[in-house]
């Protein structure tokens, strides 16, 4: 199981010049980012959930970090140790792309950040069965109006994804994935603090509707769509 220390907090954030390099790494969740911070004062990795959203690539930069803390996790057999640091916000000037050494340097067995969040998760307790009652009769299964929270009773068979796109409008897919943020509008700034999972579906979910990121902005923006020729 991996052995955390308590992150170290500072008085203040601390604002420093760096690099912050992202590499995306496909695992058994889909893609996700890990990240390396380069700076002055020292390198760290980076696994915030605002990495999401970015493309692969070399970020250069002013980087608020907020704390840094050591991590150790098993990867492969063995033990990995490194030294992260939690960003409390960025500016960042421009984009490179990675070489291929660059991108060999992060390794492919990486561990997803999702599966950390998960493994730290408390185990749900299982509720007590309650009495049967000869004049009960069963309660209606009800759906979750979270499109991630499956709520599906045990020995009942869940609808297909495909069959739940077609029993619903996708507006109203949309609307509960988005929450608040619904409905769209021409630009949109994701809410990073909100469960990881969730996250990366609003960010596939913008990509459909043809929405992109602007890094230096950290807003999404809709696309026009193409003419035809």
């Amino acid at each position: 199981m991996a052995a955390t220390s308590a992150p170290t907090r500072s008085a203040l954030p601390i604002v420093v010049p760096g690099q912050l390099t992202l590499r995306t790494i496909r695992g058994r969740n889909g893609p996700f980012n890990v990240g390396r911070l380069a700076t002055p004062i020292g390198e760290f990795a980076v696994k915030d959930a605002e990495l999401e959203q970015y493309p692969e690539g070399k970020y250069d930069g002013e980087f608020i970090i907020r704390y840094i803390f050591p991590k150790s996790y098993p990867v492969g057999g063995g033990m990995r140790f490194e030294i992260r640091a939690s960003l409390d916000g960025m500016t960042l000037n421009g984009i490179d792309k990675l070489s291929r050494d660059e991108a060999r340097s992060f390794a492919a067995q990486d561990v997803d950040p999702l599966d950390e969040e998960l493994a730290t998760q408390p185990a749900a307790t299982p509720a007590k069965p309650a009495k049967a009652s000869k004049a009960a009769k069963p309660a209606p299964v009800q759906a979750s109006a979270n499109p991630l929270v499956d709520t599906t009773p045990f020995g009942v068979d869940a609808p297909s994804p495909a069959a739940a796109v077609a029993s619903g409008s996708a507006e109203d897919g949309d609307a509960a994935l988005f929450g608040l943020l619904w409905p769209l509008g021409e630009s949109v700034k994701l809410d990073s603090t909100i469960d990881r999972r969730a996250l990366r579906a609003q960010i596939a979910r913008l990509g459909e509707l043809r929405y992109a990121l602007d890094f230096k902005t950290q807003e999404w923006s809709r696309q026009a769509e193409p003419q035809p020729a």
